[in-house]
Parts: structure tokens; C-alpha cells; sequence
């Protein structure tokens, strides 16, 4: 048996893992399954592999806590030629997968502006940018620009959007959230990394002992879904 590497999966969603099942015998095997034992997987079906041959199949099963899992053992069964008596055999392994939070939240990329670890935050614009309209208000945010007087004329809640803010990138700061759960927060920043990933904004993150500098492109996506995935809390596994 030889896996290989699983691509990341989100919460919610399926794993899937390519394997490689050689037939080192002489004869060829047939009627075999392959299965992670513990993982909710259905087993897969291989019909025949000639001596000396192998087959590559992909299990799948659910993806269903953040974290880096580890799968320690694969079954290979086989119930062939009698149809009725199952041969079952465990292989050791250290092969390791991925699991990114569940994106869920506001969809709205947030109005804070990236800033490096030693600057101060710039979360809050001054007066002198150029006002460029609002948008619905994203809850965590800084409440200084709300639009009151269109509160006050029994209008939602809106938040003044400045050039400056909405030309710059975006800062993820996990500690400006307001959300009492770490998951909730955890699944809000995977929401965003995705939406800002998605429009192509420069994006930064900030977790607790974690700065990613603001960037774009598949490379700063996943090391910034990885942090967030490995962030320390009941999910990791």
C-alpha cells in the first residue's frame, strides 16, 4: 500500500486520497477492498490486480474537523474465490491530510486596512480620506464610521467607505472579531481569505502569534487556510 499526498479539504467536505495497491505475488489477486478504518469512507473496489502490477484508486470520505489528521492504518480485504469468507489485512501508516475551518459568516470583505506587526492599527481611517460611499456594516468591525443619521431614519446599519481603505488591502485580524467562539472566528477569516482570494485583493492575517504579510495568489491562499487550520482549539485532531 502506498498513499499519496491528499490535496486540503474544507470542513463539510471530502478528503480524497489517491492510493497505490501493488501486487508483489506471483498470481494475480482479485475481488479486493481498500478502506480507512474510523473515517466514514465507503471501501473501494478493485476487481483484479495482475502479478506484478498495481492499481491506484482514491478513497474518499468525510472531511470533518479542521486540523492535520493522521491515518495510522489502512484495511485491504478480500473475499475472493469463495465469495463469503473475508481475508483482512492491516498496513501501518503515517500518512497525514489537511482539513481547512468551514467558510461560514458575512461574505463582505471587512474595511480594515493591512498593516505590519510593528505599525499601529490602522483599522479606524482619519479624516482626511477621500469618502467613497457605504456598505452594509460587517459585525467586528469598528463602529466609528457607522452612518448614524441614516440609522436614525430607521436605515441598517452602514459603514463609510473611504478611497484609502477601498483601494488598499485587507487586513484578517482574529483578535478584532467579536464573535465569542474561536471556531466561529476561525470559519469568518476562512470566509474572507476566500472572497478577497477570489477578487484578486491583497490580503493579510493576523492571527495569536501569526503575521502573514498582505499578498495574493494560491501560494499566500493556503499558507493562510494552513494557519487557520492549525490554529490550537478542541477541533485540531
Amino acid at each position: 500500500i502506498a498513499p499519496e499526498s491528499a490535496k486540503p479539504a474544507f470542513a463539510g467536505q471530502e478528503v480524497s486520497m489517491p492510493v497505490e495497491i501493488m501486487n508483489c505475488s506471483r498470481a494475480t489477486r482479485r475481488g479486493i477492498q481498500l478502506v480507512v478504518p474510523g473515517r466514514g469512507g465507503k471501501r473501494k473496489h478493485v476487481d483484479y490486480i495482475p502479478a506484478g502490477k498495481a492499481a491506484r484508486v482514491t478513497l474518499r470520505f468525510p472531511a470533518k474537523q479542521r486540523g492535520e489528521h493522521r491515518i495510522s492504518t489502512f484495511r485491504l480485504t478480500s473475499i475472493y474465490p469463495l465469495g463469503f469468507v473475508r481475508v483482512s489485512k492491516k498496513f501501518a501508516s503515517s500518512q497525514t491530510y489537511l482539513v481547512y475551518p468551514k467558510p461560514s459568516g458575512d461574505p463582505r470583505l471587512p474595511m480594515y486596512r493591512a498593516r505590519s506587526p510593528h505599525s499601529r492599527p490602522q483599522t479606524e481611517l482619519g479624516e482626511g480620506d477621500d469618502f467613497a460611499g457605504v456598505r452594509a456594516y460587517v459585525p467586528g468591525e469598528s463602529q466609528r464610521h457607522i452612518d448614524w443619521r441614516a440609522v436614525a431614519r430607521g436605515q441598517p446599519l452602514m459603514t463609510k467607505q473611504f478611497a484609502a481603505e477601498a483601494e488598499g488591502s485587507v487586513h484578517l485580524d482574529f483578535s478584532a472579531l467579536h464573535f465569542h467562539g474561536a471556531e466561529e472566528r476561525l470559519s469568518q477569516l476562512a470566509l474572507w481569505v476566500i472572497e478577497a482570494e477570489r477578487v484578486r485583493r491583497p490580503y493579510s492575517l493576523r492571527l495569536p502569534n501569526t503575521d502573514i504579510a498582505p499578498a495574493v495568489g494560491e501560494a499566500h491562499f493556503h499558507r493562510c487556510l494552513r494557519a487557520l487550520s492549525l490554529f490550537p482549539g478542541e477541533e485540531g485532531a
